[in-house]
């Protein structure tokens, strides 16, 4: 089982993590509301879970113009 993170705006794999080799505790999952647990956190068939994250890139453009924040997906 692995954790993907992949970039919540373009979908840029930014890494992954093998579950086996981290405590789940560690990763501050626990801390989020049921929510964001929601928004961020899918689980897969297999057992791997996708986490929606942002990208050093997307990060950078969502800096430079504030309005981004209000959509869902931009180009870059």
């Amino acid at each position: 089982m692995a954790l993907h993170y992949v970039c919540r705006h373009c979908s840029f794999k930014i890494g992954t993590i093998d579950k086996d080799i981290i405590e789940s505790s560690r990763l501050g999952f626990q801390l989020l509301s049921n929510t964001e647990r929601q928004e961020m956190l899918t689980t897969l068939e297999n057992g791997d879970m996708i986490v929606k994250t942002i990208c050093e890139d997307c990060q950078e453009a969502l800096d430079r113009n504030p309005a981004f924040h209000e959509a869902d997906t931009f180009i870059h």
